[in-house]
């Protein structure tokens, strides 16, 4: 039995290729209801991040993508779909989604949400821990000062992210809330703990 891990949001990326052609339709991410939907309906499924939601490919534009088989690689990690497309697959009506050429070093970016924009947090402060005295450095400058102060500093923190609460001021609350995360990110450094113990030990809970 073939096993698939699945990410941080419990979804796997998933590569759609027309079986008659060969050619690579789009990439798209699958989570276990929308791949069971698939491989029982015969027409391809997959997880809307943006929506949150399952998403039936073809339902706005008509243009479906038969389900034939599936494939996972040799990771678990990604799945390959092998489909028969009613007609163009990418929604500027082009026949896949690959069509944009990268002829010179591309610009990068990243939406932060989620728990990523914390795991880069942490390793910044992890740099920062293993660096040094570094005079321009708060981080660093925390280190320094021992446990004692950083605990002093997570308490702070906590006491006023919950006062601008009480006070219901949203922005203040976002802003004090930021500020006792990355506290408590410095303290799990200090305290050799890393976020994905956090993430394994609420895993736990939810069973």
């Amino acid at each position: 039995m073939a096993k698939i891990k699945l990410d941080g949001k419990g979804l796997v990326p998933a590569i759609a290729q027309d079986v008659n052609t060969g050619e690579i339709l789009m990439l798209g991410y699958l989570n276990p209801g929308s791949l069971k939907r698939t491989m029982e309906g015969g027409e391809v499924w997959f997880y809307s991040r943006s929506r949150s939601d399952l998403w039936h490919k073809g339902e706005v534009s008509g243009n479906y993508m038969r389900f034939k088989s599936a494939y996972v690689d040799c990771d678990g990690d990604t799945i390959l779909l092998k489909v028969e497309p009613d007609g163009p697959i990418c929604h500027t009506g082009n026949s896949n989604c690959f069509f944009t050429k990268i002829e010179e070093f591309p610009e990068f970016y990243r939406e932060e949400m989620g728990p990523e924009v914390l795991e880069d947090i942490f390793s910044v402060i992890q740099d920062r821990k293993e660096e040094g005295d570094i005079p321009d450095s708060y981080t660093a400058q925390l280190f320094d000062s021992g446990i004692d102060r950083i605990c002093q500093k997570v308490i702070e923190e906590a006491g006023e992210t919950a006062l601008a609460s009480a006070r219901g001021n949203r922005e203040e609350s976002i802003r004090e809330s930021a500020d006792l995360l990355y506290h408590l990110l410095v303290l799990l450094s200090a305290s050799e703990i890393s976020p994905k113990d956090i993430w394994s030990e609420l895993r736990a809970r939810q069973k």
